[in-house]
């Protein structure tokens, strides 16, 4: 397999898209018959899967929403299926783990031996060696979570480090070294939230060539016009250095309740996906910004 960033600009390509769907099944918001039943979560995951293969750059499980409902085999068979039929389509897994030694060790066996992911996100914040055993395997991804969607990120990731040369914010020292030093594989992202589209500019500058995972639009109310001004730098023929990876997650999932839930999530995606796409080509114009 190609190493994961490669995956990520093939799939832009390819698809072009900077779309990721974000798979965050709610048994309780499963259409029709399925309603409330955990045990049709694969299955359901894997109809918008079929639905919006060809319109995504990246696939995004969130495990807590499989392991709340003792459903980590259906992960299983919910990867090995968009393997059958999105193979060129990479797989993130959003666990945000954060651990160090052989406990982080045993994390990276779960995302990429057990789930068979190719990137992971995680918590930097107990420091580098919390990091390092996801970047001794080749080829595999890793996202740190930088500057997030959710308002309480203020609480420490928008606070100066005074100690630190430049006194930057937290969130901006980790940017830095995401760029730099900690980058070992030369895999490695981060997560900034599309409800911060400043910092998300910041974010970029600081990190020109990172892929950035955003969360937030659609439900969340990022814009995702907004969103790619601020991330994204490229060429008229979509050439970049540094992909945006913007996740959708429930407005896509949840785009209907009855039987035709995978076509409404697919006119969603669609949607999703060309209004990327035409900011994308607004940023590119002088006036763009």
């Amino acid at each position: 397999m190609p190493a994961f960033i490669d995956q990520l600009l093939a799939a832009q390509t390819r698809h072009q898209s900077m779309l990721c769907v974000g798979l965050d099944p709610e048994p309780a918001r499963l259409p029709g018959a399925w309603r409330g039943k955990a045990s049709h979560i694969a299955e359901f995951c894997a109809s918008i899967v079929d639905a919006t293969a060809d319109l995504a750059m990246a696939f995004k499980p969130q495990i807590a929403y499989f392991a709340a409902h003792s459903a980590e085999a259906q992960l299983q068979e919910l990867v090995a299926h968009i393997r059958r039929v999105a193979p060129l389509v990479p797989i993130i897994l959003d666990a945000k783990r954060g651990d160090i030694g052989s406990t982080a060790e045993q994390y990276a066996c779960e995302a990429f031996d057990r789930y068979g992911a190719d990137a992971v996100t995680l918590s930097p914040f107990m420091g580098f060696d919390s990091v390092a055993p996801y970047l001794q395997r080749e080829g595999k991804g890793a996202f740190l979570l930088c500057r997030t969607s959710n308002p309480g990120g203020d609480d420490l990731q928008a606070q100066r480090l005074a100690s630190v040369p430049g006194q930057p914010l937290l969130y901006e020292h980790v940017a830095q070294l995401a760029q730099g030093p900690w980058n070992l594989n030369g895999q490695l992202g981060l997560v900034v939230g599309a409800t911060y589209p400043a910092e998300i500019e910041r974010v970029r500058t600081l990190a020109p060539t990172l892929p950035l995972l955003i969360p937030g639009v659609g439900a969340q109310g990022g814009d995702a016009v907004a969103t790619v001004r601020a991330g994204w730098r490229g060429t008229a023929d979509g050439h970049t250095t540094g992909p945006i990876v913007v996740n959708s997650s429930r407005a896509i999932l949840y785009a209907s309740a009855g039987a035709d839930f995978a076509d409404a999530a697919r006119q969603v995606a669609l949607q999703t996906r060309a209004q990327l796409e035409a900011a994308r080509l607004q940023a590119l114009s002088p006036m763009g910004r």
